[in-house]
């Protein structure tokens, strides 16, 4: 039997649902595939409104990306860009930039997804709410006055929708639910096993968290994820998690797979 420093997170019982990004990891380490075709592929966890960080990581990987010269990089954002740090609507923008210059993919996250279903005027706030929704309407320009109890959600959805961007509104419609990707499976919170991964149902991609943490066993591909937050990143055979909870550490982390394999990016590039 595993002993507790050798089983996931998902196995350490309630705390890993409430602080098991306070929870020191062990170091990993597995023969992870190589990029396919010389390429390489930078994947970067939740950034939940740390415009700050994004900013710093984007220049770490363009000079990693210069000094590597591949045939080809890509990069994949695994979603959760909104909520909880203050530079929510910044960090859109930031995205919104990147893929315009940029071979990028950018996955929706279940932050993204309250967002757009708030918009959509569906009952969603009460949720969104206690997942971060108020720095995120600050960010937009919404009142202050508007947030405080009792919040009239019709009036905070009308002044969100006269504020929020159409290439905003463009950004939230071309985000996809996954990336698969030679011996990798880039998806925001997971998947549910015994299912193949082209039959995944999205709320699971975008929602599920004990049901595969706990899984470990093999799945089709490694799966590249986030959602889930840990002290810095969990490296198992079959998955890999880059959600290091950046709103409240000052650590957003991005996995480089090259053709040395899946190794953490290091901060200030190579």
């Amino acid at each position: 039997m595993a002993s507790r420093s050798d089983r996931p997170l998902g196995q350490l019982g309630p705390l890993h649902k409430i602080f098991s990004w306070l929870l020191p990891q062990e170091e990993r380490s597995y023969p992870f595939a190589p990029a396919p075709d010389g390429n390489v592929i930078y994947a970067v966890g939740d950034i939940h409104g740390r415009a700050d960080l994004l900013e710093a990581l984007g220049a770490d990987i363009d000079r990693d990306a210069e000094a590597e010269k591949p045939n080809e990089t890509l990069e994949i954002y695994l979603g959760d860009y909104i909520d909880r740090g203050s530079s929510s609507a910044v960090v859109i923008d930031w995205l919104i930039r990147r893929q315009e210059s940029r071979n990028a993919f950018f996955l929706r996250g279940n932050h993204e997804s309250l967002l757009e279903d708030f918009l959509a005027h569906e009952s969603a706030f009460k949720k969104w709410r206690e997942l971060g929704a108020l720095e995120t309407l600050l960010s937009y320009g919404i009142d202050p006055a508007l947030l405080s109890d009792p919040i009239d959600e019709a009036e905070v959805r009308e002044a969100l929708a006269l504020r929020f961007p159409s290439s905003h509104r463009r950004f939230l419609d071309s985000l996809v639910t996954s990336v698969d990707l030679g011996a990798y499976f880039f998806v925001h919170a997971g998947v549910r096993p015994g299912v193949p991964l082209d039959q995944q149902d999205e709320r699971d991609c975008l929602w599920i968290r004990d049901e595969f943490l706990d899984h470990e066993q093999a799945f089709a591909r490694v799966i590249v994820h986030g959602h889930s937050p840990v002290a810095k990143p969990e490296f198992f055979a079959n998955r890999i998690n880059l959600d290091t909870a950046a709103f409240a550490t000052g650590r957003l982390s991005c996995l480089k797979i090259s053709e040395h394999g899946a190794n953490l990016l290091k901060r200030g590039g190579r």
